[in-house]
Formats: structure tokens, C-alpha cells, sequence
């Protein structure tokens, strides 16, 4: 306990904590006069030498085997302190000497080829179909929802998500569709289902896969929505207009470039595309190893600085750009809600370990995105300068177009002002008086 103890007593500075060490010595970090955030056990002699050792791996590897307990407080509230306290090292100049470090250290763990990619992809999206079942919404979208209030609901969510990507893709009849990292089909059978165009999901998920094409069958949409599994990689037909929603923290730090660049070779001339992803608000660095090595392995998220420079060398026009922030937040708070509701059923599923680990990253997820500098980016982005209208006038209309026929209601009509040039050298521009 010697070591950890002398680095909580360098780190806890802001809120307090209370631990208790296997031998039952009780300590005490930060504030004495402030109410207690969190008190932990360590129920294992060697708990604090592996913390100490290496805290990013190992509180959650600790709180999933059962020796590090929460005694009172929550989980969360613990997860919350820790980050509040982390933040002066990291913004420190060794702090960020050693981010620095570590990110070009982890590299070998993000390099991902296609072989790799199917393997860390089966390593967490093929665990049970129950298990997503009882903590996503019912249209299983496992990525960020969009809350146009803070106690919306999931589900709700969700379809809010759904309807501002639509709106983005500017979407025109007969069109073909792209969606990189298709999940359970829930995007492109949307879009397929508002839309008269052909969708193309890609997944490398088995799982995914067969539940994807049951459920365009059970609707009635296997002749306009195909879905392959299949690597974005291998890809080689062109499409007007490409999707991926929550896939780009999965293709590692060393395949950007090329990423864009296939983006880029599928796009038709006058396309539009919509990236979705996870990312950094702060200077690159690792996500967290303990997540990387339990939960998504070959994970990698963006900074902007490193984002702006693939896109100039291809030449994109980063039309639109929209930061999420909270909104993964509300995400994850949502979802582990819904995780520690059906528990009982998840341990019947899994076992104990599980539950704690399934907890621990949901709950180090959401106090990520509340403290920690992590967002969600969306880019659109274009070939040419003016295959989208030059205001954004068009997806608030589009977007209100879409919730009212979701709700059942009349439709809007589409917007017939605006007409794309057929060529991209047909842009019209005014003269100058």
C-alpha cells in the first residue's frame, strides 16, 4: 500500500475518498472537510501494488474480479473523482510527455488488417443477441443517440439520430447507399424504409449480419437492402452517398489514411458522405487500456489535428461539421439504466464478473464524455464544392419533414427549390457588380 498510497496523496486533491487496504488500515485522500465522494476495499494484499503499478489497466480489471469494492458511494461517483483529480497530470507537461509516449507505444494494439478487424469485431459485437437486447433500444442502434432534451427517451433518442444523419445525406430518389459498419441494420433499413433508393450495409459481425438480413425480410426490403459481410476494404463499387456510424473507432491510428482514401474512391463525384465517431477533444493519445483490452479491442479514437490533415491530403470539403458532446453522455447514463434493471438476467447470461465488467465500462464511458474530453464528431463531407445547398437550411427541413412522418402525421413535402448540378463544373455563380 506504501506506493499507492503515496501517489493518491500526490493525486486526490479535489473531493475525498476513504480506502481501506486488505489488512483493514483505513486512509484518506483529498478534502477532509468536504463530503465523502467514495469509499473503496481492497480485498486482495496484492490489490494496491497492481494499481499502483499500472491504474489505467487495472482499477477496472480490479473492480471486475471483486478486490477492489465499492463500500459506499457509487461506482460512479468514484470514476468521477478520479477523473476530476487525473485532470492536472494530464494537462501537465510531463503528463503529457507520457500521453505522447504511450500513444506511439500503443500502436502495434491499433494496427488493424482485415484478418485482425473480423477478430476484434467478433470479440465483442457476437456476444449474446439477449444481452443488447436488454440494455440498447429496440432498434438496437449502439451508438450515440441525439436528445433534443436531457430526459428524453432512449428510444426516442434514437430515432432523433436517425433522422438528423438522413437529413445530412441529403438523400435523393434512386440513389445507392453505402453504410460502413451496419450493425443490426437499424440505419439502413431506416433509410430504406423513408427513402425510394438501394442501401448496402457491411458488417463483420456474424451475429449482426443474420439478424440484419432477417429483419429486411421480415419487412419486406431484401430486394432494395442488401447486407454483406464483408471488410470496407474490399469494397469496390461507387455509391452516392456513404454512411458510417460509430465504425471509424475501430480502424486504428495507422489505417486513416487509407480509410479516406477508400472513401473517397466509393464516392461518386457529386456524393455526399457522414462520418460518425467517437473522438478527442484534446491532443491525440491511447484510450484507455483496460477498455481497450476487455471491451474493444484495436480501438482508436481521433483528435481533430489528427482528422483535418487525412482530409485535406483527399481533397474533401468538410461541409458540415457537428460536435455531440454531451449527448454520449446521456447515451451511456441511459443505457446503463436500462443494464442495471435486467442485471439478474445478464448474470443468468454471463456471470458476476461480467455484470461488474459490462458496468465498469459503461459507467467509465459516460464519466468520460461528462469529464474526460471525449465527444462525437460528425463530418459531411463532399468531392466538390457545390453538391450540397450553401446553407443549412436544408436538413432542418428534411430532419422536421422526417419526425413528422415518423409520428405519423402528414408530411411535409420534400423541397423542391433545391436541385443538384448534374456535373460539378454546372455550379452557377454569381457575377460580380
Amino acid at each position: 500500500m506504501f506506493l499507492l498510497n503515496a501517489i493518491l496523496r500526490r493525486t486526490v486533491k479535489q473531493g475525498r475518498l476513504k480506502v481501506t487496504d486488505a489488512d483493514g488500515k483505513v486512509y484518506e485522500y483529498g478534502d477532509p472537510g468536504a463530503p465523502l465522494d467514495a469509499a473503496i476495499s481492497l480485498r486482495d494484499p496484492d490489490t494496491a501494488w497492481r494499481i499502483a503499478r499500472n491504474s489505467a489497466l487495472n482499477i477496472g480489471g480490479t473492480y471486475m474480479d471483486g478486490s477492489l469494492v465499492i463500500d459506499e458511494g457509487t461506482l460512479f461517483a468514484f470514476l468521477r473523482l478520479l477523473i476530476l483529480n487525473n485532470r492536472r497530470w494530464n494537462e501537465s507537461f510531463w503528463g503529457q510527455v507520457f500521453e505522447r509516449a504511450d500513444d506511439i507505444l500503443s500502436l502495434p494494439a491499433v494496427f488493424n488488417p482485415v484478418s485482425r478487424s473480423r477478430k476484434n469485431v467478433k470479440h465483442h459485437y457476437d456476444l449474446s443477441g439477449e444481452l443488447f437486447s436488454l440494455f440498447l433500444d429496440t432498434d438496437r442502434q449502439y451508438s450515440c443517440a441525439y436528445f433534443r432534451s436531457d430526459d428524453e427517451a432512449l428510444d426516442s433518442a434514437q430515432l432523433n439520430k436517425k433522422q438528423h444523419i438522413a437529413a445530412k445525406l441529403d438523400v435523393r430518389p434512386n440513389q445507392h447507399i453505402l453504410d460502413i459498419g451496419s450493425g443490426w441494420g437499424g440505419l439502413a433499413l431506416y433509410l430504406a424504409r423513408h427513402y425510394p433508393v438501394r442501401v448496402t450495409g457491411l458488417t463483420l459481425s456474424d451475429e449482426q449480419h443474420r439478424v440484419s438480413n432477417a429483419r429486411a425480410q421480415q419487412l419486406g426490403l431484401e430486394d432494395r437492402v442488401t447486407f454483406k459481410l464483408a471488410d470496407y476494404r474490399l469494397e469496390k463499387e461507387q455509391y452516392d452517398r456513404i454512411v458510417s456510424v460509430g465504425m471509424f473507432e475501430h480502424v486504428g491510428k495507422p489505417h486513416f489514411s487509407r480509410f479516406f482514401r477508400k472513401v473517397h474512391s466509393l464516392l461518386a463525384p457529386d456524393g455526399v458522405a457522414l462520418i460518425h465517431t467517437i473522438g478527442f477533444q484534446t491532443p491525440p493519445g491511447p484510450i484507455n487500456p483496460w477498455l481497450r483490452r476487455h471491451i474493444f479491442p484495436g480501438a482508436y479514437l481521433p483528435s481533430l489535428s489528427q482528422l483535418a490533415p487525412v482530409l485535406e491530403r483527399q481533397r474533401f470539403w468538410l461541409t458540415d461539421f457537428e460536435n455531440l458532446r454531451l449527448h454520449y453522455a446521456l447515451t451511456l447514463a441511459a443505457w446503463n439504466e436500462r443494464f442495471q434493471a435486467n442485471r439478474e438476467r445478464v448474470a443468468n447470461l454471463y456471470d458476476e464478473r461480467f455484470c461488474r465488467m459490462w458496468e465498469f465500462y459503461l459507467q467509465s464511458g459516460e464519466a468520460g464524455f461528462r469529464w474526460s474530453g471525449i465527444t462525437v464528431f460528425q463530418l459531411q463531407l463532399t468531392k466538390e464544392i457545390g453538391v450540397l445547398p450553401i446553407t443549412r437550411d436544408y436538413m432542418l427541413r428534411e430532419e422536421e419533414r422526417l419526425r413528422r412522418a415518423d409520428l405519423g402525421g402528414e408530411e411535409a413535402p420534400r423541397d423542391p427549390l433545391w436541385q443538384p448540378p448534374h456535373k460539378p463544373d454546372e455550379i452557377r455563380t454569381r457575377s460580380a457588380h
